[in-house]
């Protein structure tokens, strides 16, 4: 069988798909010979709509999610399958993933040290989207006889889009369906495979080592297919277990590898910093300018957090509470750990270290190139200019970061496929065999080939999305308003009554 052959097709099969979905999704608005993707405002209008709705709840209700999360209101006798903390866990495993390390190198390649600044405001934004889609996923979730249970979109898409007929209701969220189901595939599980493998390429020699002979993407691919699938066959409750476990491990230790590349280079932290903000409203070489580096930033952004996609609500569904407004309250940590504080880190890791790859990438762009970003590669690069050995433990890092989503996205675009093809034993194993194939195509094909395909699925996931997040604001309010008074009268049960 010729491996390399099998290799070559599967990459020239993903690239004319990824060109033709995202010249559909992708509507661009031209204005003074640049364009702008309206999707991306689509985001950030949403954010915006929902912050001023809700008065700012990333301000006055993060004291509270930090409550819920440690488990003070938790009850082992309330129905669901796991508690905040896990429900949490699992979803961050879902988006701290390699969105933080090779999405942000992607970000500041194309939209230089200003896309930072975009992406953290787009982060903050984006604490209130999922505030409001977390609610609603409680909120309308049906649990089954067999104790687990079904919520997010798949519930509440429907009830928003009655009011148009059954039949709208039944097309649009059959939309959602279909490409939450693809941005799994893609996204949430070829992207990681993809990086993965490359990191694991770079550290063991690049072209001259073992995994640059033929076959070796495949191989490892395989391989990382059959570990996934030990773990999803077992649906949100291991997978809950395995993240509450993974999740603050290999963010420990990607901080830390952070934190000692500013400590190094401290003197050159408030530069750095200067950098972000003053190139994010004057960027140079930029297209569009202010306007090109803030898409870029925000695109970015949403890729990282999924702010507005629906997919955390799918998680956030199974908690253990009898009150929706509470998990609502624990979402509103995901973007603020995920885009604020990790991909932060990562972007002042490579603004500081400036490693060529970086360099080059710049240059590119500035001459009016169009560079194809080495992802999880110019991050170690960044890494190892200042801790020659950390790119090993990169490696690992960026494992963990990738088995984790990728598990997390199985459980997500799984209830996606129930909800197309019903549920049943037989036909959960077929999708579980499916996903772990789409793990391995993600070691072969190429990186800018599976982001294009990734971020289209991804944004008309969020156009439907947040299109009936507007539809049921007035539940969300009522939702909130009720618990909160509840709160304050502190009629909440704690778990020590």
């Amino acid at each position: 069988m010729d491996v390399s052959g099998l290799e070559s097709g599967i990459d020239r099969f993903f690239a004319p798909v990824a060109d033709f979905v995202s010249g559909i999704i992708f509507y661009e608005l031209t204005i003074g010979g640049v364009a702008f993707p309206l999707i991306v405002f689509w985001l950030v209008i949403g954010a915006l709509i929902f912050t001023v709705a809700f008065r700012a709840p990333q301000t006055w209700g993060v004291g509270h999610a930090i409550e819920l999360v440690r488990g003070r209101f938790d009850r082992p006798d309330d129905p669901g399958e796991v508690t905040h903390f896990q429900a949490l866990a699992s979803a961050l495993s879902g988006t701290v993933g390699l969105g933080n390390i090779a999405g942000v190198a992607v970000a500041v390649t194309l939209g230089g040290a200003g896309a930072t600044f975009w992406m953290i405001v787009a982060g903050l934004l984006g604490m209130c989207t999922k505030f409001v889609e977390c609610t609603l996923g409680v909120k309308y979730r049906e649990q089954h006889e067999d104790g687990t249970v079904s919520g997010g979109p798949f519930r509440y898409l429907p009830v928003a889009f009655a009011r148009f007929g059954s039949a709208a209701s039944t097309i649009l969220t059959g939309i959602f369906a279909v490409a939450i189901f693809f941005f799994g595939a893609v996204g949430g599980n070829m992207f990681q495979a993809n990086q993965t493998f490359a990191q694991a390429r770079n550290v063991t020699g690049g072209d001259d080592g073992p995994l640059a002979s033929d076959g070796a993407s495949l191989a490892f691919g395989i391989v990382l297919a059959i570990l996934v699938g030990l773990v999803i066959i077992g649906g949100i409750k291991s997978i809950g277990r395995v993240t509450e476990k993974l999740v603050p491990s290999m963010a420990i230790v990607y901080i830390l590898g952070c934190l000692t590349v500013i400590v190094v280079n401290i003197d050159h932290v408030f530069p750095a910093l200067g950098e972000i903000i003053t190139r994010a409203f004057n960027p140079e070489g930029i297209t569009g300018g202010i306007v090109g580096v803030l898409i870029i930033g925000f695109q970015r952004a949403a890729f990282s957090n999924e702010a507005g996609v629906g997919s955390a609500p799918i998680a956030h569904s199974a908690v253990k509470t009898r009150r929706p407004a509470s998990e609502g309250f624990v979402a509103l940590l995901e973007p603020f750990i995920d885009t604020v504080v990790i991909c932060t880190m990562t972007a002042l890791v490579i603004v500081i270290a400036e490693p060529q790859s970086w360099l080059d990438g710049q240059a590119a762009v500035a001459a009016g190139e169009a560079p194809d970003p080495d992802g999880v590669v110019l991050t170690s690069d960044a890494f190892e200019s200042v801790i020659s050995w950390f790119p090993i433990v990169l490696a690992f890092a960026v494992a963990l970061f990738a088995f984790s989503t990728l598990i997390t996205w199985a459980y997500y675009t799984q209830k996606a496929w129930t909800h197309l093809f019903g549920r049943s034993v037989l036909k959960e194993r077929i999708f579980q065999v499916i996903f772990c194939l789409f793990t391995v195509f993600g070691s072969v094909v190429t990186l800018s080939d599976v982001i294009d395909l990734a971020d289209s699925m991804l944004f008309l996931c969020a156009l439907v999305n947040i299109f009936g997040l507007y539809l049921l604001l007035p539940v969300v309010r009522k939702e909130i308003k009720e618990y909160w008074a509840d709160k304050k009268a502190d009629r909440l049960v704690r778990a020590e009554d």
